[in-house]
């Protein structure tokens, strides 16, 4: 296991909380926006995240069977993916520009599927990942100094 293997495993989850904040801010951003470039409502998105998987590099006979595949090597950004699946709301409003003009739903306006709750637990549950990592590499470089000191 190589010395900055913990740093290098933090700065990846430290990568991924950053691109996760930046999404949600988005989808905060635009909770309210009924239309897009794209054409129709806009669809919250998401970041997919997995753990970096090679082959293991570092043996121990002293490793648990649940970390048999090795040490944790970090995260990385699979996909960022817009939530098809859940329903989008309408709100009751003839005069607005993007109103359903015809149909069983005509005066409906057709809003975003972001849920600000939602959003907000998870920017703080983001936040808080990101300062744990920032954590590790704090604790990680006390830790080379004082091996440093030892060595004098």
């Amino acid at each position: 296991m190589g010395m900055f293997s913990s740093i290098n495993t933090a700065a990846s989850g430290l990568t991924a909380q950053r691109l996760r904040q930046d999404v949600i801010a988005d989808n905060i951003a635009n909770a309210s926006t009924t239309r897009t470039t794209e054409g129709g409502v806009y669809r919250r998105s998401r970041v997919i995240v997995r753990p970096r998987v090679e082959t293991p590099y570092w043996r121990t006979p002293f490793l648990p069977a649940a970390l048999d595949n090795g040490v944790g090597q970090g995260v990385r950004v699979v996909d960022v993916q817009k939530d098809m699946d859940s329903e989008t709301r309408l709100v009751y409003d003839p005069t607005h520009p993007d109103a359903i003009k015809q149909g069983p739903r005509a005066g409906y306006v057709e809003y975003p599927n972001v849920n600000i709750v939602n959003e907000m637990v998870d920017l703080i549950s983001a936040s808080r990942s990101y300062e744990a990592n920032a954590m590790v590499i704090d604790g990680a470089k006390s830790m080379f100094q004082r091996a440093l000191e030892i060595g004098r």
